[in-house]
């Protein structure tokens, strides 16, 4: 086990199969959705962030700074397509299919499967106000990364009580 798995709090889970991080940095499981950040395929300096609704499947896809995605009109735009082939990869098809509440057809689950098994329901678009928080989990992520591996408590974490009784 590594340095940073034996200090963290946090149950580390490896991913299912390795994945490129230059196109999705960023995706998670979290808050009754998939929602992560996708790199922009003509601008480095631009991020999206999109998110799929667990059951209704409401999509939203935005810019870091909130702009709206113009690929995510009446559909999944290639932004959430990406999002969603990458989870496949972190979590496992099948971890994602339960999350999302997403049966596919054929029954045994696929990041194609899955995207048109959720298209086929033709999702409404959504409000892009969690974009501001997962892209600040993003940074945090970013942050901590940065972080020499150690069992020393963070300053950010000491708000966290005591394991011992307050005399």
């Amino acid at each position: 086990m590594s340095d940073w798995e034996r200090s963290s709090t946090a149950r580390v889970t490896a991913p299912v199969r390795p994945r490129k991080l230059a196109k999705v940095p960023f995706v998670e499981l979290a808050d009754g959705r998939l929602q992560g950040v996708v790199s922009s395929g003509s601008d480095i300096e631009r991020v999206y962030v999109s998110s799929v609704a667990a059951g209704t499947y409401t999509f939203a896809c935005s810019t870091n700074n909130n702009r709206p995605c113009g690929g995510a009109r009446g559909g999944f735009c290639n932004h959430i397509k990406a999002l969603i082939n990458e989870a496949v990869l972190q979590y496992g098809a099948e971890r994602v299919a339960r999350c999302l509440r997403a049966e596919s057809a054929d029954g045994e689950p696929s990041a194609q499967s899955i995207t048109d098994a959720m298209s086929a329901t033709h999702p409404a678009q959504g409000d892009t106000r969690a974009a501001a928080p997962v892209f600040s989990r993003f940074l945090r992520h970013l942050a901590y990364l940065e972080l020499a591996p150690t069992t020393a408590p963070l300053p950010e974490m000491q708000w966290f009580p005591p394991t011992r009784a307050v005399a």
